[in-house]
């Protein structure tokens, strides 16, 4: 089977499925166009780069070399010399040092996001997430307990983050493989129990499939699909709400170019779109990695002011802290020195 790049494909259903992934992701971007797609040499992605020379356009895979294991730099040769021999029109290796904050995990992530990033001139970048991989994150949202928005999932179109997978199946993009006749990496990290995710992975999902009947992962990735419906339109109203509530900053306090909320305006407001709201908010003011708590600890200075003091939240620079306030009838991120 040939498509229009010329690369001819088995017609295999696995590869239909992948094909059928990747066409449709395509068609909802406007059409055919030069991408990157982010290649380790496992399964998901060498069935992507595939599909992807086929259906795509001009396809440049991108290796991210993350050192952290012994032959990495083979292994990322390799994972080149195959995306080539199917039909890439570039392919390249960029080697990254891992830190080691906020664990091993997520510096990788953003090393490897922050490479991706370095060398896609533009175009957007495929992922090979799977619908195993989208129940995975949901589950391990759901356990966090951080509501609806950590239980949504990866969405297919994030720019410049593209993920035509998530419809398909692991064991298909395995089966891809196999079809091409193609050995994919199978990376010793994906077998590792002392990762939570492999844990999801290979213990917990299995049970929860046996225990259920089947069907729990399609049933994670439908969950996730709702749910960001949901949040797209409790957004909107958020964002009406963000506005409303905007106040003019006062001239004689410290920090007054920081925009501040109508206490007022917030209270009459339903908790869920004024947590949202704040949330939006929050963000603007530079506040990072915000948890449930401190969500909570500031609903309590709008919804159930006591005389309470501010809420330390996370942001702000090396010798001063970022602390949401009460002040005047207006909610407030202060900054003060750290002691």
């Amino acid at each position: 089977m040939t498509g229009p790049s010329g690369v001819r494909l088995p017609e295999t259903a696995a590869v239909l499925a992948v094909r059928r992934g990747v066409r449709e992701w395509v068609a909802a971007r406007g059409g055919r166009g030069p991408v990157v797609v982010g290649l380790s040499g496992g399964a998901d992605s060498l069935a992507l780069v595939a599909a992807a020379v086929v259906e795509a356009g001009a396809v440049t895979a991108v290796v991210v070399d993350h050192r952290l294991q012994e032959g990495s730099a083979e292994v990322a040769d390799r994972a080149v010399e195959q995306a080539r021999a199917l039909g890439c029109v570039g392919a390249m290796v960029v080697p990254v040092d891992v830190g080691r904050a906020g664990g091993v995990e997520a510096a990788a992530r953003v090393a490897r996001y922050a490479a991706l990033e370095s060398v896609r001139d533009g175009r957007p970048v495929l992922l090979g997430h799977t619908l195993d991989d989208q129940a995975e994150t949901v589950l391990l949202g759901l356990a966090r307990g951080s509501g609806g928005r950590s239980i949504q999932g990866m969405v297919a179109w994030n720019s410049p983050w593209g993920r035509p997978l998530l419809g398909v199946r692991r064991a298909e993009t395995v089966q891809v493989c196999a079809d091409l006749g193609i050995a994919p990496w199978d990376d010793p990290h994906n077998t590792d129990p002392s990762y939570t995710r492999v844990r999801v992975r290979n213990e917990v999902l299995p049970l929860l499939e046996e225990v259920l009947g089947g069907g729990v992962a399609q049933a994670l990735a439908r969950t996730a699909d709702q749910l960001r419906a949901d949040g797209t339109v409790l957004d909107a109203y958020a964002d009406e709400l963000l506005r409303a509530a905007r106040a003019v900053p006062d001239t004689g306090t410290p920090d007054s170019d920081r925009p501040t909320l109508s206490i007022e305006i917030l209270t009459t407001a339903p908790p869920a779109l004024r947590r949202r709201a704040v949330r939006a908010w929050l963000a603007d003011q530079g506040v990072t990695g915000l948890m449930n708590a401190h969500l909570q600890a500031i609903d309590e200075l709008v919804s159930n002011w006591r005389g309470q003091g501010g809420v330390a939240v996370a942001g702000g620079s090396r010798d001063h802290r970022l602390v949401v306030t009460r002040e005047h009838g207006t909610l407030a991120v202060r900054a003060q020195p750290r002691i």
